[in-house]
């Protein structure tokens, strides 16, 4: 038999039932008390037969059954089954097999008897619970023609224990079926929670693999605003004072607004991490309103304009049917791909002419393309991870899209994407 899981709660589920199989000989506080009180049942029933037998009946003598040899063996299979009691959790069916014996010439086992009955009942199966109580019913006749009943003939004797053996089996039966409903339930409520608990960590990756994807998106684009910025006082060493101080007001501001943002997403992250002995819930309902406003298309042109006040060429051409009823996330994704192949310009082509080109309408999608002509000046140096246009196909695949990039035959580079925009 296959073990069932030990519970949590001993005085719920007796550790009798913890597995099936025998020599486990584990045992809860619980399982002693019954045992205790199941041996005393026993005893107390053995101490009354013992009384009950040294009194005068005609019909035991009758029948040769009121030697002195016979009561002394009655007595010692009575204590032999009461002590078996104590086994019958290890080895039920062996024990109940053992106590056959005492089931045809010992009137002091019969509590006792009943007892490993029932336990064999409630720890086996019912082909195996039957066939011990059919093998006891089967070995009645033989004690009833030991000890008469003077009220009932022989059939009649061996029905009633027959009636009597089978709702101890009915009883046994009942309270194993109830117990491994107990178990089915802990384990399903077990089995919830540790789903549940799975939902919320994935939940929470996702979520934090995005707030990601966006610090690089948002990081990236004012890094190389900077960069382009502190490049041209690098190779302008002769500009005057007014654009001297002109550029490092731009890469003051553009510094500030990139701590800024950093300082919003790492705070959105470490709103769901624990603090010291609390216990980490994940997101809460509010807080995403933490967050700050994410970027639609609307935003569009001043994206633009940050990089042509970079001293970038930058040329944007919309052209969008009812914008108004653009989707925010369809947007927004608009938005990122345009930063990221802004970024990716002045990365890779400092100095080159770029065209924004944005076109769509409901029905037919979003079509987002940024194409930059060949660099006119050597690349900058500027580090990355590489993995922005990973997360620019990550984000269009998400929203249902398509992305490609790639040089043109002319030795352009475009970046294009199409993201669906239902009716």
């Amino acid at each position: 038999m296959s073990a069932v899981p030990a519970p949590d709660n001993p005085w719920l589920l007796p550790g009798a039932l913890v597995a099936e199989s025998p020599g486990t000989g584990r045992r809860s506080t619980r399982d002693w008390i019954v045992d205790g009180v199941a041996f005393g049942l026993a005893v107390s029933y053995l101490l009354f037969a013992a009384w009950d037998l040294r009194q005068p009946q005609p019909y035991l003598t009758a029948t040769g059954s009121g030697d002195p040899w016979l009561f002394r063996l009655d007595l010692l299979l009575g204590l032999v089954c009461c002590a078996l009691v104590w086994l019958r959790r290890r080895w039920p069916v062996a024990v109940a097999l053992v106590a056959l014996p005492a089931g045809v010439l010992s009137v002091s086992a019969g509590i006792a008897i009943v007892i490993l009955l029932f336990t064999v009942a409630v720890h086996r199966p019912f082909p195996v619970a039957a066939a011990v109580n059919a093998a006891h019913v089967a070995v009645a006749p033989g004690y009833y023609l030991l000890y008469p009943d003077p009220d009932l003939n022989l059939p009649g004797s061996v029905l009633f224990t027959g009636i009597i053996l089978g709702t101890v089996l009915a009883w046994g039966m009942f309270v194993r079926a109830r117990r491994q409903l107990i178990v089915s339930l802990r384990d399903r409520a077990h089995r919830a929670e540790a789903e549940q608990q799975l939902r919320v960590g994935q939940a929470r990756q996702l979520e934090r693999t995005r707030i990601a994807r966006e610090m690089h998106d948002v990081l990236a684009h004012r890094m190389s605003l900077l960069s382009l910025h502190a490049g041209a006082l690098e190779f302008r060493p002769d500009a005057s004072r007014e654009e001297t101080a002109r550029a490092a007001g731009v890469i003051r501001v553009t510094a500030h607004q990139a701590l800024q943002e950093l300082r919003e997403v790492i705070g959105v992250l470490r709103a769901g991490q624990p603090t010291s002995g609390v216990v980490d819930t994940g997101p809460g309902p509010g807080d995403r309103a933490a967050e700050p406003p994410q970027p639609t298309l609307a935003d569009l042109p001043g994206l633009v304009d940050e990089s042509r006040q970079a001293g970038a060429r930058v040329s944007l051409v919309s052209r969008i049917d009812h914008a108004q009823a653009l989707p925010a996330g369809l947007g927004r994704a608009a938005y990122r791909i345009v930063q990221e192949g802004l970024t990716n310009a002045r990365k890779h082509a400092p100095g080159a002419a770029a065209t924004v080109a944005v076109t769509g309408r409901p029905g037919d999608g979003l079509t987002v393309e940024v194409v930059n002509r060949r660099p006119v000046a050597p690349a900058a140096a500027i580090p990355g991870a590489g993995t922005g246009l990973v997360g620019l196909a990550e984000r269009a695949s998400l929203a249902g899209g398509r992305l490609s990039h790639g040089p043109t035959e002319s030795g352009d580079y475009r970046l294009a994407a199409w993201l669906p925009w239902p009716t």
